[in-house]
């Protein structure tokens, strides 16, 4: 069966590269296809620093091609890398892939192939016009892209496709906003009455007379007052006889602050986000950044890195780069890393217990690298290179040279 299996996948393989080939891709990127923007970045401030920071986090998480620890170059790896695409950088490509996956639920990366099955290029597509199928007899997962005036359809082995938790029986990521549409409305509406009770506080006065006055006599003096009040930038002089009273109208804002604190929570639930990466400080339990950046990074990214790592890996690399034992991999090392004293103690340490050499340590604080002894092993006591005769390590220098004639 497992002939059979193989010619089935190149047949698939070979369909979909076809299908692709045909394809003028060139026009996706950044395309709303009918004019149609349902975007609320830009109309929520909490949301759009959600999912800039998510993106350019993501974005700048340096990612390399790995064989058994070593770094490699191929033909797909230098796409991924340096540029994906004729209009868009790596960093712009992985970033623009995560604010879709963030502000739909799904982010879309067509993949197109050489005549060698290596990636030349991958262009992200805009998730509205997207819809996962599965195809009736193989059972196959398919992408049918909504074009203006064409229907592709695109094997899953040719597509990227990154997304939030899939609910029972579906194949896209659920949309965050979608579910946040109630608190963000509930936010909206705070906002709006917000706006009108500034927008009423307007200035009053009362104004007192020693005298009596009659009706018309009153309407006289008020659109006097008014006139003069408008006239003279807001300055009133008293006359005799006449009293002036503001009457104080305070805006009191606590409402809309709840409501940034609830919004600020919920976002921050949906994306299962510390709520200090917020800016809400208050009731913070971390100690210290380094502790927010761990429980971030453990909570939050290292499941996202992995569906990426994963996807890459599956569809960007051929059978045959995996099992030589070529893989992507993310390094979120960055993010972990301490204050100068916590690294240095950390460096430390390992040079001294013999299993980090001064070089490896150059090379996380991106200094070169000196070679020669530099990059040897070394054990304290007090330090030795490790492969050296511990018979050896505390004798004179002049004792270890009769040794070696002898």
């Amino acid at each position: 069966m497992k002939w059979y299996q193989n010619l089935k996948m190149k047949v698939v393989m070979a369909a979909a590269k076809q299908m692709t080939t045909k394809s003028d891709l060139s026009s996706f990127i950044g395309r709303n296809f009918w004019g149609t923007d349902n975007s609320k970045l830009a109309t929520n401030e909490t949301l759009f620093s959600v999912i800039s920071r998510m993106g350019n986090i993501m974005a700048s998480l340096p990612i390399k091609l790995h064989r058994n620890y070593e770094i490699e170059n191929t033909t797909s790896s230098d796409t991924l890398l340096h540029s994906p695409n004729q209009n868009q950088t790596s960093f712009e490509f992985i970033r623009a892939l995560e604010v879709c996956r963030n502000e739909t639920g799904n982010g879309y990366a067509v993949i197109e192939r050489d005549i060698r099955g290596q990636v030349s290029k991958m262009t992200i597509l805009d998730p509205t016009y997207v819809e996962p199928v599965i195809e009736a007899d193989s059972q196959d997962l398919w992408y049918k892209v909504m074009g203006h005036d064409k229907t592709y359809y695109f094997h899953n082995l040719d597509m990227i496709h990154v997304k939030h938790i899939v609910g029972s029986g579906g194949v896209a990521g659920i949309n965050p906003i979608k579910v946040l549409s109630n608190t963000l409305e509930y936010d909206k509406a705070v906002r709006e009455f917000s706006l009108r009770e500034m927008e009423g506080a307007s200035n009053s006065f009362v104004l007192k007379y020693d005298n009596n006055v009659d009706e018309g006599k009153k309407e006289q003096v008020v659109e006097n007052f008014k006139r003069f009040y408008r006239e003279n930038g807001g300055v009133l002089f008293q006359e005799p006889g006449i009293a002036i009273d503001p009457i104080e109208r305070q805006y009191v804002a606590a409402d809309t602050f709840t409501s940034e604190r609830i919004t600020r929570s919920r976002v921050a639930n949906v994306f299962n986000l510390p709520v200090t990466m917020l800016n809400d400080t208050e009731g913070q339990s971390f100690s210290s950044n380094e502790e927010l950046m761990r429980s971030f990074v453990q909570m939050t990214l290292i499941p996202i890195v992995r569906q990426y790592e994963q996807e890459i890996n599956r569809k960007v690399l051929t059978i045959d780069d995996r099992k030589a034992g070529l893989y992507f991999k993310f390094n979120v090392g960055g993010l972990l890393r301490g204050d100068v004293k916590t690294r240095s103690d950390f460096y430390h340490r390992a040079i001294r217990d013999g299993w980090m050499p001064q070089d490896e340590v150059r090379m996380y604080e991106d200094l070169p690298p000196m070679g020669g002894l530099a990059s040897q092993l070394w054990i304290s006591g007090d330090m030795y290179p490790l492969e050296m005769d511990p018979r050896e390590r505390r004798a004179k220098p002049e004792e270890a040279g009769n040794k070696e004639e002898d």
